[in-house]
């Protein structure tokens, strides 16, 4: 498919150009999927990136062609409900460049061998099946970060398969699993600063649109937290959900309104716009100024002036 311009940025302050380019074209590379999540920059130079409904990651190349990468993605069973979110969602890469993602349908984590195998990561906490993995992230020293909303699940909270009583952050070191928090009710997008002293975690409960910022102790755990940035009081539609950020620790966050662009001490620049609401983003190409981006049924790409943090 060829790119077509779609989108746009919105300015709010100036320091927003040193980061992204007020006139800074949104392109939308190809269309017609259920919903798009999870986007990764491969080790190969290509896109991989889920749809959660359609139980399908698909591989998008520079020269525009999109092809089936894996399916099923998330839920290898029989007899899913209709309209469930059974795919695969978040998705990231190890320091061996071996896809990581997290499936909705068989709730749990999992990794993707270079032979084609598959290693569950993942899939019990206290002998109870997880929720439904959404989004991951690697720290430098190899442990796994992921949130365990109940997206995955057709009724979420209230679903009778349903067996955790809490949607957790959960931390996975030498093959243990180790919850971190369980307060947030929707725990979601999730990112290191980039001197890993911080982590942000995207709580996407419209009726508490808020970003977490937890103190990284030594051992790995988190500290109690503090609110980062609320905004459920912003008029425009959508929640906090994927996340990057670039290596001056800027914010680039789904959220309300599309892509907002947000400094170190919680000061919203801009937002970029697009057609559809973002759901997570990853910085692409050879030198990781690109953004790609998930937006329902949408892939798009905006170019950018700063360098971001990726696997």
């Amino acid at each position: 498919m060829t790119s077509q311009a779609s989108g746009r940025v919105i300015r709010i302050d100036a320091a927003l150009e040193a980061l992204v380019s007020s006139d800074a074209e949104v392109e939308k590379l190809a269309g017609g999927f259920g919903f798009t999540e999870g986007p990764i920059w491969t080790r190969q130079g290509t896109l991989v990136f889920s749809d959660i409904p359609r139980n399908t990651m698909y591989q998008w190349t520079p020269n525009g062609e999109v092809s089936v990468y894996r399916q099923p993605s998330g839920f290898d069973g029989d007899g899913a409900p209709p309209g469930a979110l059974i795919g695969s969602n978040g998705l990231t890469l190890d320091a061996e460049g071996r896809i990581v993602v997290c499936e909705h349908g068989n709730r749990r984590v999992t990794r993707l061998e270079h032979d084609g195998a598959v290693t569950v990561l993942a899939d019990r906490w206290g002998g109870k099946r997880l929720n439904s993995p959404n989004d991951a992230v690697h720290k430098s020293d190899g442990s796994l970060y992921f949130t365990d909303p109940p997206y995955g699940l057709l009724q979420q909270d209230r679903d009778p398969a349903k067996e955790l009583d809490f949607n957790g952050l959960f931390r996975l070191v030498d093959g243990k699993l180790q919850l971190l928090h369980a307060a947030l009710t929707r725990p979601n997008g999730l990112a290191f600063t980039p001197d890993e002293k911080y982590l942000y975690v995207a709580n996407s409960d419209r009726e508490r649109r808020i970003w977490m910022r937890f103190e990284v102790n030594d051992d790995g755990s988190l500290g109690e937290g503090e609110v980062f940035l609320d905004v459920t009081a912003f008029p425009a539609p959508g929640a906090p959900d994927g996340m990057k950020l670039d290596r001056a620790g800027n914010l680039f966050c789904t959220g309300p309104g599309g892509i907002l662009v947000i400094t170190p001490d919680a000061h919203h620049l801009g937002t970029i716009q697009l057609p559809e609401q973002p759901a997570n983003l990853h910085w692409g190409d050879l030198d990781a100024r690109t953004l790609y981006i998930t937006a329902r049924t949408g892939l798009y790409r905006v170019r950018t002036n700063t360098t971001g943090i990726r696997p």
